[in-house]
């Protein structure tokens, strides 16, 4: 008997989602500028985004079960503890990778865009890759957040296909700005929060050879970082602005997201990690979502 399903979306912790799928729909709002809205790219977006990140979530459960199963503080999670099996998380791995692949095709049929569909399997394997940089590099926390530095770059390119490097006029080579500031916006601040969140695994990464900058580093140095990654964030965001020709609401809201992550650089300190998956999750979420709502605002009360 297949267990509950509502068991694969806690292993996933689906809620989580939220982290990357307003950046990617940010990035389709500012195409929509270029291109006409049509429902089955937003569909496809959508369903692509929740199809890769489960793909990666439910393999790095996978590969990561015995590390999971040795660490006090992951060890009650769905593998080790038995409620799912390694069979039915593999099942479930492949079925979403397939459905990835499958879903890449809806904009082939939406607008002839075939990028997607030729860019799935690469893409797969990058955010999978994260799962595995743990074992050789400290700089994981940066590999995770190139991964969902794609979610906006892959929403731009199934809405713009070839024109987002090429221009369909000259036919030479034009680079769109906006959804690589946007995916260096994600990078940043993914890396940042990544490594606040090493932070509780310092000396369990150090016993059992995992790498992290925490673990190689210490949580002081770690925390600095954390908050040069967040101040290079805000920079970028500052760029976007400029580049996407976005007015004051905009800028109003980047104010709001300083504010928030020095609020969540307050939280977590060397001597107290006890709040640290408060600022993971509820600073976190409001970021994300707070600059699909304030980019949306603007597009549609601003210039």
């Amino acid at each position: 008997m297949l267990p509950p399903f509502r068991k694969y979306l806690e292993m996933i912790r689906f809620s989580h989602t939220v982290f990357a799928l307003p950046f990617a729909l940010v990035s389709t709002l500012l195409a929509w500028r270029i291109e006409p809205f049509r429902w089955l790219d937003l569909v496809g977006i959508v369903v692509c985004m929740v199809l890769a990140r489960s793909t990666a979530m439910a393999f790095n459960r996978l590969v990561d079960r015995r590390f999971d199963a040795a660490n006090p503080r992951t060890a009650s999670r769905h593998l080790p503890t038995g409620q799912l099996s390694v069979a039915a998380v593999t099942a479930f791995t492949i079925f979403c990778a397939l459905g990835f692949v499958a879903a890449t095709g809806l904009f082939w049929i939406s607008n002839g865009n075939w990028l997607p569909l030729a860019l799935s399997v690469p893409v797969l394997g990058f955010i999978c890759g994260y799962s595995l940089s743990k074992r050789f590099t400290a700089w994981s926390h940066v590999w995770l957040g190139a991964s969902l530095m794609l979610a906006p770059l892959a929403a731009w390119i199934a809405i713009r296909g070839p024109a987002f490097l090429i221009d369909p006029v000259s036919g030479g080579w034009s680079i769109e700005w906006p959804p690589i500031l946007l995916g260096l916006v994600v990078l940043t601040w993914v890396a940042g929060f990544d490594i606040l969140y090493a932070c509780q695994d310092v000396d369990f990464d150090r016993q059992v050879g995992l790498h992290s900058i925490p673990a190689r580093l210490g949580v002081v140095c770690a925390l600095h970082l954390a908050a040069v990654f967040h101040l290079v964030m805000v920079g970028f965001l500052l760029a976007l602005g400029l580049v996407a020709d976005l007015g004051a609401i905009y800028y109003v809201g980047v104010a709001v997201v300083a504010v928030l992550l020095a609020y969540e650089h307050w939280l977590v300190r060397p001597d107290d990690l006890t709040r640290v998956n408060r600022a993971f999750f509820h600073v976190n979420s409001v970021i994300s979502v707070g600059l699909l709502v304030i980019v949306t605002l603007d597009l549609w009360l601003g210039k």
